[in-house]
């Protein structure tokens, strides 16, 4: 699959713009001010594919990307930025169980959290929605950069602890700065794509 083509196809405000024709979707979530945008530029190679903005909070609906017109990236909003209205919170929250409730579209679950920090609440309540659909997902510790060598595995172990992930979920240390874990990243999602 060339990563390298890909396109924007829709934002999705509302469930009835959801993408359903059967392409394989890999939905990219994580808390707004976790380098998610950073994340998805790193793994397609592009520097500023997915917006990467100054605020975080800026996804605020579904974004759709097609990959070699073969599979979907699914760009989820991002969860817990405190300078957002409650009723902003409230439709991105039935936005996002409205998607997971229908799971079956989910090829795989890439979710993503700060590797220099034990993992929020609402972490713990994304890594269960993932859970709850039965679909595969790995768990993508990004920012390993920013931590000193001896920190890597006490803060992966405190990160897979936390959220309760079981064995058969891979964690993956990232630093999109530096590219580090991309390559298992995009086996993951190959696999999946192509199983």
């Amino acid at each position: 699959m060339n990563l390298q083509k890909v396109e924007f196809i829709r934002s999705a405000a509302q469930p009835n713009a959801f993408v359903a024709d059967g392409l394989p979707q890999i939905a990219f979530s994580g808390k707004s001010n976790v380098g998610k945008s950073s994340v998805l530029n790193c793994v397609l190679q592009r520097k500023n594919f997915a917006r990467v903005g100054q605020k975080p909070g800026k996804t605020i609906h579904i974004n759709y990307f097609k990959v070699d017109g073969r599979a979907y990236f699914v760009d989820l909003p991002g969860y817990g930025y405190a300078q957002v209205a409650a009723s902003e919170k409230e439709r991105w929250g039935r936005l996002m169980e409205t998607y997971f409730a229908q799971a079956e579209r989910i090829t795989l679950g890439v979710m993503i959290v700060d590797a220099r920090h034990e993992p929020t609440k609402l972490d713990c309540v994304m890594a269960d929605l993932f859970k709850d659909t039965g679909r595969p997902f790995v768990v993508v510790a990004n920012k390993l950069d920013k931590l000193k060598k001896s920190e890597v595995e006490p803060n992966l172990r405190c990160i897979r602890e936390t959220l309760g992930l079981p064995e058969d979920v891979t964690l993956i240390p990232f630093s999109a700065e530096k590219g580090t874990g991309r390559e298992e990243l995009v086996r993951a999602i190959l696999y999946a794509v192509e199983k």
